[in-house]
């Protein structure tokens, strides 16, 4: 009975091993275009430290697959295709090594926004804007030293892709910035999940973000939800995957009720879909 006992604890301990190694290994898919994301990998045993990795001198998430280091980089949406590189800072020395971001075009989107003010801001809101802007900067900015970082999200409210990332934006027939984030359709008051563990960076009411939520995963992962009816999270608060932070509104600058969903890496805005290993969505463009 004893050695039966023993096994049943062997086969266990395997099975969680092998399942907290596989989550471990999680990585965002690799999608080397502007908005997108390069994984290098770096050639360096998971036996050896937290190596520093900058590109564009910022820092650079790094996390362990199949028992290497990696770098998992975010691409610009503005960055030309070409050949880059990131740097390996050790022992006083730099490595670099090269990757390669292919062109990609998105598409463009006329959206009528009836708040005419919401698209042209009075001389006083464009002041809280500038404010605004620093606060929001200053979060997307943060690195928090965390050695696991989960890259495997879930979706934080089920719905429609609306409006997808990337897209080139005009508002009542004027151009504005590329959509740094991914819509999502829901009926307002729906709740709003943390896609994975973190904790919270920012809460704030903002002029065109509406009533939004920052939640920082760990190395400069910071992922951002807007236009929200309800907050239910304070600053410091720590998150785990699936808890609600929030519901869905209509708040700051929108056509109607859904969720913007952004996500940062080395302050830089990705393509959040990369995240969603297991997900697929019908409403997706």
């Amino acid at each position: 009975m004893h050695s039966i006992k023993k096994l049943r604890y062997f086969l266990f301990s395997l099975l969680f091993f092998n399942c907290a190694t596989s989550l471990a290994d999680a990585l965002p898919l690799n999608n080397s275009v502007p908005g997108g994301i390069a994984i290098i990998n770096l050639g360096i045993p998971s036996s050896q430290s937290l190596p520093k990795v900058t590109f564009n001198k910022k820092r650079v998430m790094v996390k362990v697959k199949n028992n290497n280091w990696f770098a998992i980089v975010g691409i610009p949406l503005a960055t030309k295709a070409g050949k880059y590189f990131v740097a390996l800072h050790a022992a006083n020395k730099i490595k670099k090594y090269s990757f390669t971001v292919k062109s990609k075009k998105y598409q463009t989107q006329y959206l009528t926004i009836k708040n005419k003010r919401k698209v042209n801001p009075y001389a006083k809101d464009i002041k809280r804007i500038i404010k605004e802007k620093k606060i929001i900067g200053s979060v997307f900015k943060k690195w928090r030293a965390v050695a696991e970082v989960s890259t495997e999200f879930t979706l934080p409210v089920d719905g429609p892709f609306s409006s997808p990332f990337g897209l080139r934006r005009f508002f009542n027939k004027q151009p504005r910035r590329p959509h740094s984030g991914l819509d999502i359709a829901a009926s307002e008051g729906t709740a709003i999940h943390a896609p994975a563990d973190g904790v919270i960076a920012n809460t704030g009411d903002y002029f065109f973000n509406g009533n939004s939520v920052f939640i920082d995963h760990g190395q400069g992962l910071i992922t951002m939800y807007c236009h929200m009816s309800k907050i239910n999270v304070k600053a410091g608060q720590k998150v785990k995957q699936g808890d609600i932070i929030g519901k869905v509104g209509m708040t700051g600058r929108v056509t109607g009720p859904h969720l913007h969903w952004s996500v940062n890496l080395n302050n830089t805005r990705v393509e959040p879909t990369l995240f969603l290993h297991k997900q697929t969505n019908a409403g997706a463009e």
